[in-house]
């Protein structure tokens, strides 16, 4: 009985190590400049928001979890004629 409470006791730390060492993937979107029609790949782990001088900017796709992923969404919004570069 010993043996199988250590074994369990032992699995579980290691489960809690692997969980709690995983990193946390920040979130990517794009915007899009109002101006020129430029779409942008944005961070949401900066800490700051994009100046919105001498334009605005607005949030044209939802968060996803991985930069390619991001790339993606531009590209398509290109093919699409809905953003320019």
């Amino acid at each position: 009985m010993r043996r199988i409470t250590a074994l369990g006791a032992a699995s579980g730390i290691a489960l809690a190590s692997f969980v709690a060492a995983a990193p946390a993937e920040a979130g990517y979107y794009v915007i899009r400049w109002d101006n020129t029609g430029i779409c942008q790949i944005w961070n949401e782990e900066l800490q700051y928001k994009p100046l919105e001088w001498p334009s605005h900017y607005k949030v044209v796709s939802k968060p996803v979890a991985t930069f390619n992923d991001a790339v993606n969404i531009q590209l398509r919004m290109r093919e699409k004629r809905d953003c320019f570069l």
